[in-house]
């Protein structure tokens, strides 16, 4: 008789959460030490927004295979993406 072992199955994230997870935790680390500003809002170091808008527009050019013509139509979603979690963020 053969012996059935159980194995267990792990799911291993893809490049693109890993790399969101990051920049979640980045954005909130900036977010957790920032100050608010005069309108009371969170004000938030532009140089490491910049950094998340590279990372996300770097994804949404990956999916379409890095064709050539679309940089700032990436840039602009990556910008929206990124202001939406900052949002989101500032309203939990």
């Amino acid at each position: 008789m053969t012996e059935k072992r159980a194995v267990k199955v792990t799911k291993r994230k893809s490049r693109k959460a890993v790399m969101s997870d990051v920049a979640d935790s980045v954005a909130m680390a900036d977010l957790e030490a920032s100050t608010l500003n005069a309108n009371g809002a969170v004000a938030i170091d532009p140089e490491m927004r910049r950094q998340l808008v590279a990372a996300e527009a770097y994804f949404f050019a990956e999916r379409r295979g890095f064709s050539a013509g679309r940089e700032i139509e990436d840039w602009v979603a990556a910008e929206r993406v990124v202001d939406s979690w900052l949002n989101r963020s500032l309203n939990s």
